[in-house]
């Protein structure tokens, strides 16, 4: 039962988070309550001294200042080497220094010296400066005003926004490459449930860190352990909390970065043309702001087009429960329970009776909110962090037979109305081909060759488009850094030798020549995170050059979109015909998608010993069921077997599964990637918790869906086939060697520019 209603208004979400609250202090043991070992509230400059007793677990007798950091610091360092955004985790939203969550004071400031440390060895005697941002969190005030506390006691220079507003982290990223900054903190945890956050690491480039980034910081901190050991303790002080070094100004002078972003847009999607297109909407669209936190950035850039006027905003106050959205009161098994489905408006889930639905979009309350809005009305949903974009369109029942054969799901509003949830892999095709119009009509497309990149986990419609359009396509692991990863080897290429072609390799093994001077058209991925490349090479105040920004960005899909629906409110058309007639007009066979998400644990179990061990449980469970795909994927591209034995495996296994049309297994950095004839299916892992996720495209949607389901939801176990065809100890050793081959494709061709620290104060006049 869901237990928010439109009619009980705030009733029922003070209820549900209420609740949260009781269950949070009820498993919060008086120890960690009494044990305030770092005082935030304190805002004089102070020393915390971190002791030999803190390293050890808590005794009430033995070592009654025990915070186990040792164990904390372990499971930091795993995260760190896999990480693909940001080192997250769930924390205690009450008591934020409670060490036996993954995030926790502590951590964050310990985390944040050794950065601090790192960066002063690497750039010894310059003025460093970094951002900090945050979204909507929990406690995310409490550890942005930490973060720059212990910089600026380390004499970096912290920018934030004025009076420490929140910002999104995509303009975080853009301001870190936009300003020539050392790089920035951005407290956030994306879509996920509202009791996680974490610390996304932006480097110079605005890029999320890549795994031996953050391995240089956390073997840092296992030298300040070593010399707690070794002396006792170790003495690390925090700054004031108006510290001279922490800049509010210079962010007031820039409008917290919005015009600069402004003059960025204008150069790529917010062009003249799209302007008008919205400027001529008749049908106002919806923007869901989950969180609260995109209108007070997005809403000043809308103003800013003098476009505002055709947007209407949902949930503008600022609010870390999220409105309760995605939140329940049983789980998907029917237990009472406080159970959290995050806010990703494309999760889908299975009812009691086996009935597909959306819980995410059924806690947005549309059925109510949505009942003035006429047939054609496109909503538009972004998460916290304000990088996701979900398309949404209001259709009449009378085209569900349509919606079916096209592939695209929907919600019941009433008894005529439905609401189309369009997948990221369906509404970012729209949108690629609508720029790539847009670019064609304008005389531009020719002016340079074209190039996409893309997660293999998104569509192979994508593929399929790209083909028929001339576009090369560049496919890498799941996690925006390692699109940044790839715009970067391009980049250099294109700075050192201009008038060459540009080639890169991408996670497949394939060699592309992109050709000389090349633009990209669209880099994205399919859990709604997408950019659009500029046609002129955008350059930072120093003079650093980008073909694109480094991170997913809601608001620019937001006006590419707006500028999207306009175009087809003129044609009279709705975005299920436009996607049929792309399918159509690009020869396009894998036309549907779809994402299984299977979960080991209750992420929402307030009890942190309870929790901990579901999700070891869970990881279990989900390294098991990864390594029986990848232990065969890099056996195969070792040549110890070969792709009539990875069948014959397979076949075995699964017998309900047809494998005859398997042309290929190949490890893609981070997963499992079969290759059929008629489709794919990828099997990964989570990187961040004891999650897998079965994604696939074909021709075939019932059979992609039976596929990812089985797949995606297999125990793992080794037949008697497979261990007479794969040594145990290659088995064994299966995770070690895809890191290798991770690292190999990571680092072929790496841009190695190093990062000259500019003087601030010609560029910046700081």
């Amino acid at each position: 039962m869901i237990l928010i209603a439109i009619s009980f208004g705030g009733y029922m979400t003070g209820i549900l988070e209420q609740e949260l609250y009781k269950s949070v202090e009820k498993n919060t043991p008086d120890y960690i309550k009494n044990n305030k070992y770092i005082d935030i509230e304190n805002k004089d400059e102070f020393v915390f001294v971190l002791k030999k007793e803190h390293l050890l677990p808590y005794d009430e007798t033995i070592n009654p200042q025990g915070l186990n950091l040792d164990n904390w610091l372990k499971n930091y360092e795993k995260e760190a080497a896999v990480s693909t955004a940001g080192i997250r985790g769930p924390q205690n939203i009450l008591y934020p220094y409670d060490v036996r969550f993954p995030i926790n004071i502590m951590g964050i400031m310990l985390a944040t010296y050794a950065k601090a440390l790192v960066a002063k060895e690497k750039y010894v005697g310059k003025k460093l400066l970094k951002l900090v941002g945050r979204e909507v969190r929990y406690n995310s005030d409490k550890f942005l005003d930490l973060i720059a506390r212990v910089q600026s006691a380390q004499g970096i220079e912290t920018l934030t926004t004025y009076q420490r507003q929140t910002m999104p982290i995509w303009l975080a990223s853009f301001l870190c490459f936009k300003l020539d900054l050392l790089g920035g903190e951005y407290i956030t945890s994306s879509h996920g449930i509202s009791v996680k956050n974490a610390t996304k690491d932006l480097n110079s480039q605005g890029s999320q860190y890549l795994p031996e980034e953050s391995m240089e910081f956390v073997d840092k901190i296992k030298e300040i352990f070593d010399i707690v050991r070794k002396d006792g303790k170790y003495e690390i002080k925090i700054a004031k909390s108006d510290d001279k070094l922490i800049n509010e100004d210079f962010m007031k002078t820039i409008n917290n970065g919005i015009n600069l972003y402004k003059e960025y847009l204008e150069n790529g999607v917010a062009n003249k043309e799209n302007l008008n297109l919205i400027n001529n909407l008749k049908n106002k669209i919806v923007i869901e702001n989950v969180g609260g936190s995109a209108y007070n950035t997005l809403s000043k850039i809308l103003d800013a087009f003098k476009i505002s006027e055709k947007f209407v905003w949902m949930n503008i106050e600022e609010d870390a429960f999220f409105h309760s959205i995605g939140k329940y009161d049983t789980d998907p098994k029917g237990n009472k329970c406080f159970y959290d489905y995050s806010v990703d408006a494309t999760v889908v889930a299975k009812k009691q009776d086996g009935t597909p639905y959306f819980p995410v979009i059924d806690t947005l309350n549309y059925d109510e909110k949505l009942k003035q809005y006429p047939i054609g009305t496109v909503v538009l949903i972004t998460d916290p962090d304000h990088d996701r974009l979900t398309v949404c369109q209001i259709e009449n029942t009378t085209a569900i037979d349509f919606l079916n054969k096209t592939g695209i799901s929907y919600s019941k509003l009433d008894e005529d109305r439905i609401l189309c949830v369009y997948t990221a892999n369906q509404s970012f095709l729209l949108i690629m081909d609508f720029w790539a119009k847009q670019l064609k009509a304008s005389g531009q497309w020719d002016k340079h060759p074209r190039f996409m990149i893309k997660t293999t986990a998104s569509a192979k419609s994508w593929d399929e488009w790209a083909k028929f359009n001339g576009v090369n396509v560049v496919n890498v692991p799941v996690g925006f850094k390692e699109i940044a990863n790839i715009m970067k080897k391009v980049e250099k290429q294109i700075i050192d030798n201009p008038n060459k072609d540009v080639i890169v390799t991408d996670v497949f093994g394939k060699e592309i020549n992109l050709g000389v001077n090349p633009r990209m058209i669209f880099g994205g991925e399919e859990s709604g995170g997408m950019i659009i490349g500029a046609e002129d090479l955008i350059k930072s105040k120093a003079g650093r050059v980008a073909i694109a920004m480094r991170e997913k960005s809601a608001s620019e899909a937001i006006i590419v979109a707006s500028a999207l629906a306009a175009k087809l409110e003129k044609e009279e058309k709705t975005l299920s015909v436009a996607l049929d007639e792309i399918f159509t007009s690009n020869e396009i066979i894998a036309k549907y998608d779809m994402r299984e998400d299977i979960s080991y644990y209750n992420e929402s179990e307030p009890d942190i010993v309870k929790l901990t061990q579901a999700k070891k449980d869970g990881e279990a469970l989900r390294t098991k069921n990864d390594l029986f795909y990848l232990t065969m994927a890099l056996s195969e591209f070792d040549g110890n077997i070969n792709l009539e034995q990875v069948k014959f495996i397979l076949k075995s296994t699964f017998k309900t599964l047809n494998f005859d049309n398997l042309i290929d297994i190949k490890f893609v950095g981070d997963g499992t990637f079969l290759q059929f004839t008629d489709k794919f299916i990828e099997i990964r892992p989570s990187g961040t918790d004891a999650k897998t996720k079965a994604y696939g495209a074909g021709s075939d949607k019932e059979n992609i869906s039976e596929f990812a389901r089985v797949l995606g939801n297999y125990s793992g176990d080794l037949n008697d086939e497979y261990i007479a065809l794969i040594p145990k100890d290659y088995y064994n050793n299966a995770k070690e060697k895809s890191m290798d081959e991770y690292l190999k494709f990571t680092n072929k061709d790496f841009d190695d520019r190093v990062f000259e620290v500019p003087n601030y104060n010609q560029t910046l006049n700081i």
